[in-house]
């Protein structure tokens, strides 16, 4: 594994700069007195010193290990269990919980900085705390009082940790074949029966119980997805006290053989008449399970972020000590005998592409987090509704473009080492393998393009894109006469009315025909990716000249500056491509008969 330090003068330009936490928390009453630039400073710097001495040191161990299933425990590797316990000493399961249960009442966007941290050290490790988040979440939006009392305290505490039990054999991004059965019991619980499969931290010895939230179908219930309901089912039963009890109808069959994140226990899962307990209304499970499943996309999105930084940082450092060839230009260290490798041009463009992936997707997940927690708390119905649409638009953006240019840069990590980042030691490959899972769970990118496409832009008939477009052009217009932003700004409104111009030109197609939507629903995805990341990195390059027109010569805004611009030089290219394909449209994508694809 490379060495890893934690980012924090760059977090802190995003909190304090960009976002300014200080002033737009303040604002609410939920948060007033809690949320300050020192406290956020004292907790990231607690868990940027927990990340770096405590589980990146296990990052390798766990891949090496894996987890193992003898007699029906399923066993973490070594240390893991350790650094939860520490985890859980210094109170970070409890950051962002209500306090009524026990929890501090912190910002949403605190976790997800700390979250960027674990991941970049340990992605495995870190899904096991994870996941008890959206758990937390689902309960305390759709679960009862009781539900409450019993369940949250723990989870929050960290003593007990959450799964989200969702996928089955045949029933992965198509929800509605789900099986899994939910027969009423005498006593108002139900009797839970069938197999969920890919379960992260499904079973583990890290906690002395898990809390399973299950999609499973009630006798008689409608077919496909409006026929699923939503049951809490714990490892272990649970007292009207909240106190653990006997073991549950609910075990690890088997554990998955995966390419990465080895250190995280992805399990089989067999229900046999499992007690559980419904959560939310009969037959809105899949409503409900959507708190659960936003959650989860968006920390899929920050570990995106984690990734590309992590891999940027690896190959950075092996750049500037890597000795191979001379500049083109000649020697720039004529004292050695060759020229470090960051000299060269293809060596700096992969640096630089995962520089601008890395600290611009920053910026989006710590601002996306920052409206989930407005969202909570503002009592301002306008502005709830306005964000909640924003938060619909952003989650299928954030969580596969976020992934897949986390895919691109540990490719770049690796590609940078050369033959060394194909060897186990130094950890590039190890990233590589790991990175690729995000673009596959929690909704493929193909499934979050169809729905980026389909359910939010159409469906709303563009009302959602244009509160975004309309929300970007006030920024553009603000501060269009800004000295040393103004090419980028143009650029930036040039793409705004591009992006609209598309998804008339698709809307119009799909209306005769609807594979129209299908066929450009991939490449809308990713034009609408980097026109968002080019939104986030003009309000960095805003910030940085501010500064720098206020006579500051710090050379970190320089950097800010010199990063947007080659974002928006080289890479904001690539929407030309993603636009191209879509005006193509789809015919030539169904030329070709299924039968055809392939001749013995």
């Amino acid at each position: 594994m490379p060495d890893y330090i934690a980012p924090r003068r760059d977090m802190n330009f995003v909190l304090n700069e960009v976002l300014n936490i200080e002033e737009t928390y303040s604002g609410f009453e939920y948060y007033q007195d809690k949320v300050s630039a020192e406290l956020f400073n004292q907790y990231l710097d607690v868990a940027a010193d927990f990340c770096q001495n405590e589980i990146l040191p296990l990052n390798a161990v766990g891949d090496r290990q894996g987890c193992t299933l003898k007699d029906g425990i399923v066993t973490t590797p070594d240390g893991f269990k350790a650094a939860y316990n520490k985890y859980v000493e210094l109170g970070f399961p409890s950051l962002t919980a209500r306090e009524e249960f026990g929890g501090q009442g912190l910002p949403n966007l605190l976790r997800t900085a700390i979250q960027e941290m674990t991941t970049a050290c340990n992605w495995a490790w870190g899904m096991y705390p994870s996941l008890s988040h959206g758990a937390m979440r689902t309960i305390n939006h759709h679960g009862t009082e009781q539900q409450k009392q019993i369940y949250l305290p723990k989870l929050i505490s960290g003593q007990w940790t959450g799964t989200m039990c969702l996928t089955e054999a045949q029933a992965g991004s198509d929800l509605g074949q789900v099986r899994t059965k939910a027969v009423p019991n005498e006593d108002g619980s139900y009797a839970i029966s069938g197999e969920k499969i890919f379960i992260s931290a499904g079973d583990h010895d890290l906690a002395e119980n898990i809390v399973h939230i299950v999609l499973a179908r009630l006798p008689n219930a409608p077919e496909g997805t409006r026929g699923i309901s939503l049951f809490i089912v714990p490892k272990f039963n649970v007292d009207a006290e909240g106190n653990k009890a006997d073991r549950n109808n609910v075990v690890c069959s088997s554990l998955e053989h995966k390419m990465g994140i080895h250190g995280n226990a992805t399990c089989v899962l067999n229900f046999d008449a499992a007690r559980g307990y419904l959560i939310g209304p009969e037959h809105k499970g899949l409503l409900c399970m959507f708190t659960f499943m936003n959650a989860a996309r968006l920390s899929t999105a920050t570990q995106g972020l984690a990734i590309s930084e992590a891999s940027y940082q690896g190959a950075l450092s092996y750049a500037k000590d890597r000795l191979a060839l001379r500049a083109l230009g000649g020697a720039k260290f004529p004292e050695k005998a060759a020229d470090p490798i960051i000299v060269h041009p293809a060596v700096r463009s992969m640096l630089l592409t995962q520089k601008a992936f890395a600290e611009g997707g920053r910026i989006l997940t710590y601002l996306i987090a920052h409206w989930v927690d407005v969202a909570g708390v503002t009592q301002d119905t306008a502005e709830k509704k306005k964000i909640e649409d924003l938060l619909a638009l952003l989650t299928p953006i954030a969580k596969a473009f976020l992934t897949e240019m986390g895919v691109e840069c540990s490719k770049h990590g690796m590609q940078v080492f050369g033959g060394h980042g194909y060897i186990s030691e130094h950890g590039m490959e190890q990233l590589a393998r790991d990175m690729r899972i995000a673009c596959l769970y929690e909704g493929t990118t193909e499934i979050q393009a169809i729905d980026l496409l389909g359910r939010k832009i159409l469906k709303s008939e563009g009302v959602l894109l244009n509160n975004f477009t309309d929300m970007i052009e006030h920024f553009i217009a603000k501060h269009q006469n800004q000295t040393g932003i103004q090419s980028l700004l143009n650029k930036l409104s040039e793409l705004l009315t591009e992006w609209k111009n598309l998804t008339d030109f698709i809307a119009k197609k799909a209306k005769t025909n609807p594979d129209e939507t299908g066929a450009a629903s991939v490449d809308y995805l990713y034009f609408s990716g980097y026109v968002t990341l080019a939104y986030v990195w003009a309000k960095a390059a805003q910030v940085a000249q501010s500064q720098i027109t206020a006579g500051s010569t710090d050379e970190f805004y320089q950097a800010k500056l010199a990063t947007a611009q080659f974002y928006y030089s080289k890479l904001l290219n690539r929407t030309k491509t993603h636009a191209a394909n879509i005006l193509e449209g789809g015919e030539v994508v169904f030329r070709l008969d299924p039968e055809a694809f392939k001749f013995d």
